[in-house]
């Protein structure tokens, strides 16, 4: 599974450094890091709907206060 988050100046201001945080820890107290690539993208191209996240080819929109039931929802229910 990959999960590319967006990390240019919108979705930077919106959170994504919380995001990739977030993901990072959930990621290792899961232990599902041979399971899950975790990467960064420049844009987009959904400013608007700010901090983009992408599993495999899924779009979803997360916060930083989002990313703990958007890991339990879209990610851990995919293994």
């Amino acid at each position: 599974m990959k999960i590319t988050v967006c990390v240019g100046s919108s979705c930077h201001i919106k959170g994504s450094q919380q995001v990739v945080e977030g993901l990072q820890r959930l990621i290792a107290e899961h232990k599902v890091e041979n399971k899950v690539e975790l990467v960064g993208a420049f844009c987009m191209d959904q400013c608007q709907k700010g901090v983009c996240v992408t599993v495999d080819s899924d779009f979803y929109s997360v916060t930083p206060e989002t990313v703990g039931s958007f890991f339990e929802t879209e990610v851990m229910t995919k293994f």
